[in-house]
């Protein structure tokens, strides 16, 4: 077991009991709410203390200036920033004349859980002011996932044993006061206080404040209406300025008397509207919440969440921890994405600010093939968003002198806004992560409309970039030189296998879908002569193999470069980036993150089985995982080629990688591609799924550790359950038609509403792979420490 600090495990929830203030920060991301417009930490009630308020609206962003110690071309001029907008989770309590604080007084009891099926977070605290008054709190938050503008929360308060006069302070907070970050003080000067007020309003019971974001011109509307349940002479009334609303709630209570707020709050954002019709927009969500009601609100995120896991849901016997885990990360993708509709999938989600908020190519990589297969339409929805910034892309191809689409290698709403060349222009290959997430996307669904409006644009923009992008060589060969692969410690190399393979995988897959909908093509200008050049470039692809070790080379050469210092680089200098210039990690055989290997697990069909295992064999070695994306990829390839006690400790790393914060940068919020990768290492690792050219293949195995692992995932139409054990595997349709597969290379039927048994087959015994000294899986390194 990986420590977890202060949650309990549990099957279906997250329960921290006490509070640990030292680990607020961990905590409030943990414990975040969103459903991929609105995003709330999980800030304490009150708000004080915190580690970082956060209320953040998806691709609401201000420009921030990217300083350069020597400019280039083409570099970008300023970047992109989420804005921690008005904060609506806030309910101050006084009690008789003093407030609530948790630093003050005596805190008898608290705990918090956050609950996987309801989506709730909720809080229940007993607390003794510091003059002996004691109260009773129960809240409970909720970010609607039916209602897409809607947060609500239920507060309630109870004297302990003697009458007590309290004061429920419910607010909108705008421009609230954040951490330094140490970073540029220009950064920070854009960053400070970003909301300009543009209006207020007020009535009995709620306030609605209105503002736009100086630099990118964007407007927000935040709005607040209460129901109040309370003994007789309950007082309410509403104040609000330009930066802070305000509902106070006052009256006294008896022993056995309670008061309960219900908080309704909506927000709504636009670079088109004006201020009037946002107003409007916002108070009409809020109509609705109060239609519904609290107790409505909660049976929507009942039934919303009940239909997600019936699609979803991984069981998983053996680790209760690992159990806990898997479903924490299920629930955070969902967040991330569930009403994102035609926005972007940011890495930390709505969870917090880190990485500025931006998208990067892992939303492609690791979070869509899971939404692909469990939420088809928030999937579909990411990648229009892709579509729409294709002018962006076209004009930052068009800067670099290239043709098609150029992606960013980071963002918020579709411009580059990475400052760093080599791990950022250099790194083509997101170009191709969003034509693999188009191609596997339309596997999975066989969504003809969504090719035809959608992916077939992508996918010949896409591969207009690599006929650009590359050339023919002397030897016939098509090179793509000049360019940084997944693994950011060999940046701006010739041939780089993962880019080579998933540029081919791009066009090929351009082709066919403009042999599929020629009249479409025709319109997007795609003619017979640019077909062709797209077929040359694909079947003449360079990939790089050193016949002499018997392995594919990362990219070309790489095999040749001396090796890494293992043996002699400490603990404490890790991460590599942080301790060693760069200079001498591009030169080394040193690989960061997963990339030669995340290549055989998204292309398996270009290597055999025995290459894959030489491949991961070699690689294993010289990986030291200082990215969070990693364990993952490790995890699938490592239960492919045998190794399942190791992929099992790899799926426990990114499994666990929030949860016990095992980077220990959680606090700057959640990792959502890992969290996918979670899904993914038992899906496609021990589940062993692949897209091939001939359809579904699952090649279950399990790991000893554990004695069955079932999963359930969409595919064209259908909803099938598998169900893995140490010996056999059964296949379940839950809806839809017949369904072929093959199983370990078989073609089977599953009959429709009807289940098929077939045996697992045996791994034969393997040699060990090792990993570079000291960056062993975190799970073996805390077992070793607590032996």
């Amino acid at each position: 077991m990986l420590e977890q600090r202060s949650f309990s495990v549990e099957p279906w929830a997250i329960r921290e009991i006490g509070l640990d203030l030292d680990n607020l920060g961990h905590a409030e991301s943990v414990f975040a709410l969103a459903n991929g417009h609105i995003g709330l930490r999980g800030n304490l009630d009150e708000g004080d203390p915190h580690r970082l308020p956060g209320t953040y609206l998806n691709s609401f962003f201000e420009h921030r200036p990217l300083p350069y110690a020597e400019g280039g071309f083409g570099y970008p001029e300023s970047g992109q920033a989420v804005v921690n907008v008005t904060n609506g989770k806030l309910l101050r309590l006084m009690v008789d004349d003093e407030p609530l604080d948790v630093r003050y007084g005596q805190l008898r009891s608290h705990e918090r859980v956050l609950d996987l099926r309801a989506g709730t977070l909720t809080r229940e605290l007993e607390w003794v002011s510091p003059s002996g008054k004691a109260v009773r709190v129960r809240s409970e938050r909720l970010v609607s996932i039916s209602q897409r503008a809607v947060a609500a929360i239920s507060y309630t308060v109870a004297p302990v044993d003697e009458p007590l006069l309290v004061v429920v302070q419910s607010e909108l907070s705008a421009n609230e006061d954040l951490p330094s970050g140490g970073h540029d003080p220009r950064v920070e000067a854009a960053l400070v206080r970003p909301l300009e007020a543009e209006g207020h309003f007020v009535d009995d019971s709620g306030v609605t404040l209105l503002h736009h974001v100086r630099g990118s011109g964007l407007r927000m509307a935040a709005t607040m209406d209460h129901e109040v349940d309370g003994p007789a002479g309950v007082n309410v009334h509403s104040t609000a300025a330009q930066d802070i609303g305000r509902t106070t709630v006052i009256c006294r209570l008896a022993p056995g008397q309670r008061l309960r707020v219900v908080k309704y709050l909506a927000y709504g954002w636009s670079s088109r509207r004006s201020m009037p019709a946002l107003t409007d927009q916002v108070r009409a969500a809020l109509t609705v919440a109060r239609y519904l009601g609290w107790d409505g609100l909660l049976a929507e995120q009942w039934r919303c969440l009940a239909d997600f896991w019936a699609s979803a849901d991984v069981e998983i016997d053996g680790d209760p921890q690992l159990q806990q885990a898997v479903r924490f990360g299920l629930f955070h993708v969902l967040q991330a994405g569930a009403r994102a509709e035609r926005r972007a999938i940011a890495a930390k989600g709505l969870t917090g600010s880190g990485y500025d908020g931006h998208t990067f190519w892992d939303t492609e990589t690791f979070v869509l093939p899971m939404l692909s297969h469990t939420m088809p339409d928030a999937a579909a929805d990411a990648l229009r968003w892709r579509q729409q910034s294709l002018p962006a892309a076209r004009e930052r191809a068009a800067q670099l002198g290239l043709a098609g689409a150029a992606f960013p290698w980071r963002t918020v709403r579709g411009v580059e806004c990475s400052g760093y060349w080599p791990a950022g222009t250099a790194a083509f290959h997101i170009n191709a992560d969003i034509a693999d997430a188009v191609i596997r996307h339309g596997d999975a669904t066989a969504d003809v409309d969504f090719e035809r409006e959608v992916g077939l644009e992508l996918l010949a923009e896409t591969a207009r970039l690599w006929s650009s992008l590359g050339q023919h060589g002397p030897g016939g060969g098509f090179r793509i030189d000049g360019v940084t692969g997944p693994d950011e410690y060999s940046a701006v190399a010739d041939n780089n296998l993962y880019t080579n393979l998933m540029a081919q995988r791009n066009l090929r897959g351009a082709v066919e879908a403009c042999d599929r909908h020629p009249e479409q093509a025709l319109s997007l200008g795609v003619d017979q002569d640019e077909l062709a050049l797209w077929r040359d470039a694909a079947k003449a692809m360079v990939l790089p193999y050193d016949e002499k070790l018997g392995v594919h080379a990362q990219s070309e050469a790489f095999t040749d470069h001396a090796p890494w210092d293992f043996a002699n680089t400490p603990a404490d200098k890790y991460p590599l980036m942080l301790h060693f210039p760069y200079f001498d990690i591009y030169r080394k055989q040193v690989v960061k993150q997963a990339d030669l290997v995340l290549a055989m697990q998204l292309c398996p069909e270009a290597f055999t089985a025995e290459q894959k295992a030489r491949n991961f064999a070699y690689y294993e070695r010289i990986t030291v995982r200082d990215s969070s994306l990693s364990a993952a990829t490790q995890a699938v390839l490592a239960a492919e080629t045998g190794h399942l006690t190791l992929a099992y400790e790899y799926l426990c790393e990114t499994a666990l990688l929030d949860l016990g914060d095992l980077a220990g940068n959680t606090e700057h919020g959640l990792h959502i591609a890992a969290l996918a990768g979670a899904w993914s290492g038992v899906v496609a690792g021990f589940g062993g799924l692949r897209h091939l050219g001939t359809g579904l293949a699952v090649a279950p195995r399990l790991p000893e550790q554990l004695s069955r692992i079932a999963f359930r995932l969409r595919w064209r139409g259908r909803r099938l359950l598998v169900e893995i054990t140490d010996a056999q595997v059964e296949y379940r349709l839950l809806d839809g038609a017949d369904l072929e597969l093959r199983h370990h290379g078989t073609l089977i039927t599953v009959p429709r509403a009807g289940s098929v048994i077939h045996p697992v087959p045996a791994f034969g015994a393997v040699e060990p792979v090792h990993q570079p000294p000291g960056r062993e899986p975190l799970a073996r390194r805390a077992a070793a420490g607590r032996a």
